[in-house]
């Protein structure tokens, strides 16, 4: 018997089982086999029932009677349908629940890797020890928990492959390689040559991780090579898709996944700029999905996985397809229950010394502390729900992590890595709530959903109660949070006192975000006297700038005019006090100024002036097309393929059609629409300095342009 310990790498299916690649504490890294039954259920009506054994009896392991619990449904008689392996469960599933569609089909869609963690207790990347008899692995010991604080560090090997410009605005022309301490250049063409050299580096260096920009959607749709470890599989390609998403059309590029080590398109990867490879690992780490599915699926199917885990854990069957609707309600009935989390109007202006308290993951904790599940309702005296049980770990982790980083010095080396798995964990939650009240969420109901945003909106209001009853004014609430003000509060050590009592009170842990020097609730754009909720910019005390709902935060401003908006900001934001700011007015209009002679010079780059906006629809479907859809056209024209989510990047130009878009080819700077982009900047400078007098700003803006 052999006998190894360290992380598990990868899984997929195989002939006979499972293959998996563990990471050796020793350095090596070995691929084992592991035979591995799985099963999945049927139940309805039994001569249905009967039929489907008839089909399946000559097919499968074993078929056996057994009593198993839906969530919804409660106890059900079921047929259980046992697999000698994972290989052919989803041709075979197909095809039965195609001849009875009639049957309800349970546990038929599980993700390999939940399926192993629930039998094994071995997640991927978990710390396991095997037996083994040659390569065949008879025993399999877990050494970790997804939820240790500091789980030991994952030894990577990684290796970086980045194109010397976006194959979006430009034809790439190298390739730079970088691993451990070297780091070269590579000639794209001739192609075999740069093939050549990458197979090379693979095996000098034999990596773990390949991390690219551009791999999913140009770098290896090029290359024919395969950079799999295990030689024997072909390199998974996943095409490009969209589909429809919380009001919204998405477009997913193509995905190129690897066996036996992986690969991440940090440009394909979803929220990787938010928390980096260290979010990515903490997210696969909690959630039992493979690094390379996490990376590139949203938070939303992390929850998915963790409720699958957690219902395979428990003896819940997972539903193949939600068959659950909303209960009937009468108008007054749905009026009173159909309500989102309370929003309180700010007061429009600048205000100084204001405190932010926020409850901490709000909604979660609400599910959890009051057992909010679709099979519980809101019933606290019931068992934990499955909701509840999933959630419960993953909180009490994040809230450990924020209290780590907090107790630590800024400089600390270990702040950046904590504050990224926090990040993580945070996207997790935030996504909860919304897959509570999701039509298709496996294990979502709109009445739990509701319960939710109820039991918020108590909260808030018993949390503002306590504030005014302890002498504060309560300039704003948004859901999860209030902005307070007292006369002599002015550190954040003044309001210790008001968060112990609103944490006592309502049971839910609240925290400081931050007292602000001075902050600004902006006004609508259309009419100056009513407010936004969500649209403020303000300076905290140690300096640090926090910003809402300005076009800093939008997606489709101009990097050049982020920039400047960002500067005004910062010149701002310099001042100890709101007088003093005040005081930096004129500095500021002279950021702006200085900004536009910048652009009618010609002298901004034209990456800086690129408008990225998402195609809602097929370019040919508009019938009033905007920019982005004209940018399209001009794409498809030019034989690029354009498919609806799509986001397209393009330069406000003059004439028809009025965009150059962003990969066409040579771009002609003169024609950049400098009159379009000065209103732009004027549009963003206007929403932070117009709240300090916009007549003062808009004169002295004038003046400076002259001077300048």
């Amino acid at each position: 018997m052999n006998e190894y310990s360290g992380w598990m790498l990868d899984l997929y299916e195989d002939e006979t089982g499972v293959s998996f690649w563990l990471l050796c504490d020793d350095g090596q890294r070995v691929m084992l086999r592991m035979d591995f039954c799985v099963t999945f259920y049927a139940a309805g009506v039994a001569a249905h029932l009967r039929g489907a054994w008839r089909f399946l009896q000559d097919k499968v392991l074993q078929l056996t009677r057994e009593t198993r619990r839906d969530l919804f449904s409660g106890v059900r008689d079921v047929m259980a349908i046992k697999l000698s392996g994972p290989a052919g469960l989803q041709d075979l599933f197909s095809q039965v629940a195609g001849q009875f569609p009639e049957l309800d089909w349970y546990d038929a869609d599980i993700p390999l890797s939940l399926r192993f963690a629930a039998q094994t207790g071995v997640a991927l990347l978990g710390r396991c020890r095997l037996s083994c008899e040659g390569n065949r692995v008879r025993e399999i010991t877990p050494l970790d928990s997804p939820w240790d604080l500091e789980p030991e560090e994952l030894p990577l090997r990684i290796l970086e492959l980045s194109l010397d410009v976006d194959p979006g605005l430009a034809v790439p022309r190298r390739l730079q390689v970088k691993y451990e301490r070297a780091c070269y250049w590579l000639d794209l063409e001739p192609q075999r040559s740069l093939e050549i050299a990458l197979v090379s580096s693979l095996r000098k260096f034999d990596p773990d991780l390949i991390l690219t920009d551009y791999g999913d959607t140009w770098l290896f749709q090029k290359l024919s090579i395969n950079p799999n470890r295990d030689p024997a599989r072909e390199v998974l390609r996943r095409k490009a898709h969209s589909y429809f998403s919380y009001g919204q059309v998405v477009f997913r590029g193509a995905q190129v996944h690897l066996f036996g080590r992986w690969h991440i398109d940090k440009r394909n990867a979803m929220l990787y700029g938010e928390y980096g490879l260290e979010g990515v690992l903490e997210q696969a780490r909690v959630s039992g999905l493979g690094v390379q599915e996490m990376a590139r699926k949203s938070p939303g199917a992390g929850i998915t996985a963790m409720q699958m885990l957690t219902a395979l854990r428990i003896g819940v069957l997972v539903p193949f397809v939600k068959q659950q609707a909303e209960s009937p309600k009468t108008l007054e009935e749905l009026i009173r229950a159909d309500k989102g989390g309370m929003i309180y109007q700010p007061l429009v202006g600048l205000h100084e010394e204001v405190a932010q308290i926020d409850f901490a993951s709000m909604y979660p904790s609400i599910m959890v502390n009051f057992n909010i599940s679709p099979e519980t309702g809101n019933q606290q005296a019931n068992p934990a729900g499955l909701v509840p049980l999933s959630l419960r770990p993953l909180l009490e982790k994040r809230l450990a992590l924020k209290r780590m980083v907090s107790a630590l010095n800024p400089r600390d080396c270990r702040v950046k890595s904590l504050k990224s798995r926090s990040a993580a964990l945070k996207w997790l939650l935030v996504v909860c709530f919304g897959y509570l009240g999701y039509k298709n969420a496996r294990f979502g109901r709109i009445e739990s959903h509701e319960a939710v945003t109820a039991w918020s909106r108590e909260l808030l209001l018993q949390a503002k109660d306590i504030s005014e009853d302890m002498g504060y004014t309560v300039l704003h609430m948004y859901v999860d949070c209030l902005f307070v003000q007292k006369s002599g509060c002015r550190l954040a050590g003044d309001f210790n006192i008001l968060l112990d009592e609103i944490a006592r009170q309502t049971g839910i842990s609240i925290s400081l975000d931050g007292v602000y020097r001075w902050v600004a609730f902006l006004p609508s754009k259309s009419d100056a006297r009513i407010p936004v909720p969500n649209r403020y910019f303000g300076v905290f005390i140690d300096g640090e700038i926090k910003y809402r709902g300005i076009e800093l935060r939008r997606h489709d401003t101009p990097p050049w005019v982020a920039g400047v908006q960002l500067a005004v900001l910062r010149c701002l934001a310099q001042g100890a006090s709101l007088a003093e700011a005040r005081k930096l007015v004129p500095a500021a209009c002279a950021i702006v100024a200085r900004a536009h002679k910048e652009l009618r010079a010609g002298r901004v780059p034209m990456q800086e002036l690129v408008v990225t906006q998402r195609l809602s629809r097929a370019v040919q479907d508009y019938k009033s097309p905007p920019p982005a859809a004209r940018a399209g056209q001009l794409l498809q024209e030019q034989g690029h393929s354009i498919a609806p989510g799509q986001t397209i990047g393009f330069v406000y130009t003059l004439g028809r059609p009025g965009v150059w878009a962003c990969g066409l080819g040579a771009f002609d700077a003169r024609m950049v629409n400098v009159k379009r982009y000065s209103d732009l900047l004027d549009r963003a400078a206007a929403s932070i300095l117009d709240i300090f007098g916009s007549g003062e700003f808009a004169d002295k803006r004038g003046l400076l342009l002259g001077f300048c």
